[in-house]
């Protein structure tokens, strides 16, 4: 039986086939656009299609050519090229997660917490992270949205949101693209689309894609100490443990090296394809039906735990890995929308959407920071051998929104719409914690079963605009969110029984069978109801046709929820007071975009595993008194002749917590004088993690016109000043320090519509650190990639 990429594949085949077999072309268009000019964008950030310049929201819009140019394949290739934005690798789950404007949250990589930068795809909410981890092909745009969008977008979206717009089929286009690329780590990709018209009033999209790399990361040799050094090492741990567990006596075992993984998918590594099924329905004049399937599979592996400084004799990008990497994911997603126009003045719009996910993953925690002296010993004692294994995870979510709207030039604009969305999530993730290797004894293991957690979230929203003059406008909105959140039969459970086997936890093992030697310590059964008002109060002034101000007052919100023992934690609210400014000059070839924001965020969710004083371990979110931020942005394009153009962006933030006691696994802190956790520390007044003081993007690009096309060399570099990984702000080691990241490329577009671009990404070869810990002993690090280079070969059609 075909796979769903097999079947898209085939009809991109065909598809290609029709295309290549019409004899008479798409009419070109009748003029060319200005070359001195900067090309028009168009955003949907207020749900109407706007000029960007006419749209007072501070919004980065990227279209196709922007994403093609810069090699964007996921969400952290994009957060470069917009003030104020990062995103940050999570190695033991495999995702990504996003801050913006100094706000974020690293822990939001399960169903466990939720992000403050909301997910859209076709404007329908992803509410996990593998959405932001997923390929991104076949992209129209994205747009990314800075500050809160809680009365149009909703969910999630306390500081910002990103909306992805994919291509849509178009009547009576055959046209279509396909691509091949090579580059080093064995990189392979190919991805293709095209335009397949059905009949006058149907038309349908194939996309497909896949890219693959090696892992960046080569398993290092373990260094056997010899057996008289084992012996020394272990003699001791044996005889204390049989003294105290007579029943259950153990004896020496010589280290075995082929624990260690030498062989097979590195970590860091590449495998992920998609597909997409896209069809439109004119069904009557007025009245249009898009829909589309996707398909998307990973089969790469998690980022690895670095250390920050490699042990002599070993290369960086290098690992000591007793945990072989895996992932495993498989979503289906269904997304729909059909507009409606009632009459010239009113049309409807309601946008549906259902994705499933399956999922598993197996990580090496530890990263060979401890090596293990013997079978049960380690350099520094305590645990040498950690996996953080997601045994199963599924996520599925369905929408449905309403929205009804005034269209046309009118005094007054308005927008009316009605939300539903519900999540049924579950997960078990292991955490097998063994002494020295996995040969030796248990220091502590556990499994966090959670079958079912539930969200069930309801809106009610409205915004209406006065045109009080065709230069002054005035905006108010507002929206009523009900949020319903409960946990089914969770329980944490760890190991307990010193009188069985000593093995690391597999998924073979049912922790909640009498026989298994697991207890259940904790049980995460609860619900918990949440309601908020948010809002937005905006006046923008066009000085002339060219030049726009605004200010702005908007509210923020995400939910409360349960946490581990089915207590509750409140929820987060965000005030965000914005001036900010558009202008265009020099007849179109410069356009200079401003934004001043301050921020007042209020019950910051801080979550992090953390132990407990009885010694089992769970995830624990404590609400911070808040935070205070604030900060410029910029964003500058011109085209300094016909042929070439510059694009610059910056950024400045100040972001410093409110009052917050937190704790984390991930981190040496020290013993804490709150009694619901062993360590933790005071952190109020520390910056913000991923909030560098300064950053900005600069990129020049020349066009060469050559009698047969159009050769484009481009540079782009993007510095920032250092930045602190977590809120604990615990020195070097957990910060990265100022950089300078170079990406180069060289593109030629061929009159035959044919092309090559060939590119170098981190020209430097930074290590640019992502996320940090020092739990096992030395600091560790996720780190972005070193320095790739390729080359793509294309052709449109």
């Amino acid at each position: 039986m075909l796979s769903p990429i097999q079947i898209a594949i085939l009809a991109l085949v065909a598809g290609t086939n029709v295309a290549s077999a019409q004899v008479a072309p798409a009419a070109e268009q009748a003029a060319a656009a200005d070359s001195g000019k900067i090309t028009e964008v168009y955003v949907t950030a207020t749900k109407r299609t706007t000029s960007l310049q006419k749209t007072p929201v501070a919004v980065t819009a990227l279209n196709a050519a922007a994403l093609d140019d810069n090699h964007v394949q996921t969400i952290q290739d994009v957060v470069n090229l917009v003030p104020g934005f990062s995103a940050t690798g999570q190695g033991d789950h495999g995702v990504i997660t996003m801050t913006m404007r100094g706000i974020g949250n690293d822990s939001a990589k399960t169903e466990y917490a939720d992000p403050e930068v909301a997910t859209f795809v076709d404007g329908i909410y992803s509410p996990r992270p593998e959405g932001a981890t997923a390929l991104l092909f076949d992209l129209e745009a994205i747009e990314v949205l800075r500050g809160p969008q809680g009365t149009l977008w909703g969910r999630n979206s306390t500081v910002g949101a990103v909306n992805m717009q994919t291509v849509k089929p178009e009547i009576g286009s055959s046209a279509g693209n396909f691509e091949l690329g090579y580059g080093n780590y064995a990189r392979l990709g190919a991805r293709g689309a095209v335009n397949i018209p059905i009949n006058d009033t149907m038309a349908m999209r194939v996309a497909v894609v896949h890219e693959q790399h090696d892992g960046y990361v080569d398993y290092q040799a373990p260094n056997i100490p010899t057996l008289a050094q084992q012996h020394a090492a272990a003699d001791p741990v044996i005889a204390a443990w049989n003294a105290a567990h007579p029943g259950n006596p153990i004896g020496f075992q010589a280290l075995n090296p082929n624990l260690y993984v030498r062989n097979g998918q590195k970590y860091s590594a590449q495998d992920q394809s998609a597909a997409r099924l896209s069809f439109l329905w004119n069904v009557v004049p007025g009245l249009k039906w898009n829909i589309a399937y996707e398909h998307y599979m990973d089969r790469g592996t998690p980022s690895a735990n670095l250390l920050q400084v490699a042990r002599p004799g070993q290369d960086f990008w290098s690992a000591l890995i007793d945990t072989a990497p895996n992932v495993n994911r498989d979503a289906n997603s269904v997304r729909s929308r059909v507009d409606y126009e009632i009459n010239k003045d009113i049309s409807l719009a309601y946008i549906a959407g259902y994705s499933r996910f399956n999922g598993s993953s197996t990580y090496d925690q530890d990263g060979g920071a401890n090596p293990a002296t013997s079978f049960t010993t380690s350099t520094t004692g305590g645990g040498g051998f950690q996996a953080n294994n997601t045994v199963w995870s599924k996520y599925k979510n369905y929408s449905h929104e309403l929205e009804i709207q005034s269209t046309g030039k009118r005094d007054v604009d308005w927008l009316l719409g009605l939300y539903y969305a519900n999540e049924d999530n579950g997960i078990r993730f292991d955490i097998p914690i063994m002494n020295g290797t996995e040969q030796g004894t248990v220091s502590w293991q556990g499994s966090f079963i959670q079958p079912k957690e539930t969200v069930d979230s309801k809106a009610v929203f409205g915004q209406t605009t006065w045109n009080a003059s065709d230069a002054l406008h005035l905006t108010l909105g507002a929206r009523y969110t009900s949020d319903k959140r409960t946990n089914e039969g969770g329980t944490n459970n760890s190991f307990s029984d010193s009188n069985v086997p000593q093995v690391p936890l597999n998924p073979s093992v049912n922790p909640l069978a009498p026989s298994s030697g697991f207890t259940t310590y904790q049980r995460n059964d609860g619900e918990f109801k949440d309601h908020k008002l948010t809002g937005l109060a905006r006046v923008s002034y066009d000085i002339d046709k060219s030049n726009m101000v605004f200010a702005s007052v908007s509210t923020g919100y995400k939910s409360g929820g349960l946490q581990d023992g089915g207590r509750p934690y409140g929820s987060e609210s965000l005030t965000n007071f914005e001036v900010g400014s558009k202008s265009t000059f020099l007849g179109g070839a410069l356009r200079v975009n401003n934004a001043a924001y301050y921020e007042k965020f209020k019950g910051f969710q801080f979550s992090a595993p953390v132990t407990n004083p009885d010694g089992s371990r769970g995830l624990a979110t404590n609400n911070a008194e808040g935070a205070k931020v604030w900060g410029l942005e910029t964003e500058i394009a011109a085209k300094i002749t016909p042929i070439d153009r510059v694009q610059f962006t910056a950024a400045y933030t100040n972001a410093t917590l409110k009052k917050l006691i937190g704790g984390s696994n991930d981190y040496q802190l020290p013993v804490c004088p709150i009694k619901e956790i062993a360590t933790c520390l005071d952190v109020t007044g520390n910056d913000m993690p991923h909030s560098p003081k300064f950053s900005a993007q600069v990129m020049y690009q020349h066009s060469f016109a050559l009698e047969s096309g159009t050769l484009i060399p481009r540079i782009s570099a993007h510095y920032e000043t250092a930045s602190w990984l977590s809120v604990f702000n615990l020195g070097d080691g957990d910060r990265q320090k100022a950089y300078t990241r170079t990406d180069l490329g060289l593109r030629f577009d061929s009159n035959s519509k044919w092309y090559f671009d060939a590119f170098v990404r981190n020209a430097e070869d930074a290590k640019i650190k992502t996320s940090a810990l020092n739990a096992n002993g030395p600091w560790q690090a996720q780190y972005l990639p070193p320095r790739t280079f390729g080359i793509n070969v294309g052709k449109t059609f």
